[in-house]
Formats: structure tokens, C-alpha cells, sequence
């Protein structure tokens, strides 16, 4: 970590995580109004976490002689807190999970991209900007919030 001098100037004024913060600490019994100091704090360790985890992931990415950040990287700078490590691995297994499920919701109903025309040729589906395809329909299915209520009861199910 960064000494606290040099962390104090670094984000002077930003605020990266105000509303989690404020959840969080009303969560574990604080007011719903916490002082302003103490989320200012609170963000600038969180956000210093972030970063410092983020440049130590960077430097075992350049040292096993890779140009891009790899989940690896990330296991291995936090294989030294048992903890954080079952964490990450547990969201990273309810990740695949959420996956999975997602694939078993997919149908190719109202599905945007090519498809098969009448000749069996590839035709361009018309897209939400109000273009007409070949058949004159626009394509709006209004299927756009079923999708977000099949995550979200999925994410409720699983956690």
C-alpha cells in the first residue's frame, strides 16, 4: 500500500463508491446519514485497494512476460489473504453459474443479428433505430425487459 501522504492528494474530491458505501455502513447499523468524513475515508481506502491490487496484478503479468491482466494475476496477488481468495473464487463460481443459466433462457426468439432469408441467404435484422428490414417490421419485440427479469429472478434464486 501507498503511504498515507501520498494517498491523501491522490483522488482529492472524487467520491468512486459513495452510495455502496452508505448502503454498507447503514447495513452494519450506522445512521442512514453517515458523516461525511467517514465516507470520504472509507472510499479513499476502498479505491487505494482497488488500484494497489490492480498494479501488483500488472507487475505479475509483466514479470510471467505477458502484456495482458489475467484472472491469474489476481489469484495470485491475493493467494496471500485466504479469505479475499474463497471470495473471489466464489463470485467467480457464481459468475459461471449465472452463465450457464442465462444460455438456458436464450432462444432465438427475438433474436438480433443475421438470419436466414427466404433464398437461404444472410439478410441484416433491422435494428431498435427504426430501420425496416425486408419483411417491413422494425423489429421491436419489446423483449428487452424479459431479459433483465430472468437475471434478475436468477440472481435472487442463487443469492
Amino acid at each position: 500500500m501507498t503511504e498515507p501522504r501520498a494517498r491523501a492528494a491522490r483522488h482529492k474530491g472524487q467520491l468512486n463508491f459513495d452510495k455502496e458505501i452508505r448502503g454498507l455502513l447503514y447495513a452494519h447499523g450506522d445512521d442512514p446519514d453517515p458523516l461525511p468524513e467517514t465516507i470520504r475515508v472509507l472510499d479513499e481506502i476502498t479505491t487505494d485497494f482497488i488500484i494497489e491490487t490492480c498494479h501488483a496484478a500488472s507487475r505479475h503479468a509483466t514479470l510471467s512476460n505477458r502484456q495482458k491482466v489475467k484472472l491469474e494475476d489476481f489469484k495470485f496477488v491475493v493467494s496471500k489473504d485466504e479469505r479475499l481468495l474463497g471470495r473471489m473464487m466464489e463470485l467467480i463460481g457464481m459468475e459461471k453459474e449465472l452463465k450457464e443459466a442465462r444460455k438456458g433462457f436464450n432462444t432465438d426468439e427475438g433474436k438480433v443479428g443475421l438470419e436466414r432469408g427466404p433464398a437461404g441467404r444472410k439478410r441484416k435484422r433491422p435494428t431498435k433505430g427504426g430501420e425496416k428490414g425486408e419483411d417491413g417490421e422494425d423489429g421491436d419485440d419489446d423483449d428487452e425487459g424479459r431479459e433483465d427479469q430472468m437475471i434478475e429472478a436468477l440472481t435472487t434464486v442463487t443469492g
